[in-house]
Formats: C-alpha cells, sequence, structure tokens
C-alpha cells in the first residue's frame, strides 16, 4: 500500500509542478507525473529506510516515508527541469 502512495504523491508532485507551477511545460504534464512518479518510488523504498528506523509493520502507513518519497521526487523533477534547460533534453 505504501509504494502506490509513494508513486500516487510523486506523480501528483509532477503534475502540479507542470500545470500550475509551469516548470518546463515544453515537456508536458505526463512525462512530469512519470519522472515525480518515479522520484516518488526511489524516496520511498531506497532513501527513506536509510535514515528511518525499521517500523514494526512494514506494511503500516508511514508519513516520514511519505515525506521522503515527495522530497526525492520534487529532486527529480529539479534535476529533470534542469538537465532540459540546460541540454535542451
Amino acid at each position: 500500500m505504501n509504494i502506490a502512495i509513494w508513486i500516487l504523491a510523486g506523480g501528483i508532485l509532477g503534475w502540479a509542478g507542470c500545470m500550475y507551477l509551469g516548470f518546463n511545460e515544453a515537456r508536458g504534464a505526463v512525462i512530469s507525473a512519470i519522472i515525480g512518479a518515479a522520484g516518488g518510488f526511489v524516496g520511498g523504498k531506497l532513501i527513506a529506510p536509510i535514515f528511518l528506523a525499521a517500523n514494526s509493520a512494514p506494511a503500516d502507513f508511514s508519513m516520514p516515508a511519505l515525506f521522503f518519497a515527495a522530497a526525492v521526487a520534487s529532486g527529480f523533477l529539479f534535476a529533470g527541469n534542469l538537465v532540459s534547460t540546460r541540454w535542451g533534453v
């Protein structure tokens, strides 16, 4: 359940970054949502366990892991925007 929430949160951040904030509109909202979802997955699955203690029940919802997923998704979106504006990819 956590993985789906991380991916959904990252996708929403990517979509909101494109639609409301106007970050890299040339790339489009769908690609931004995919980049955000990938960042959410990496942040929740790989980064959060490094900094957080193991939960007693891994299936329980973890708010700090969601914050890590959102932060890494934002970092992925920032890096994607930087690459796009710098090299036009």
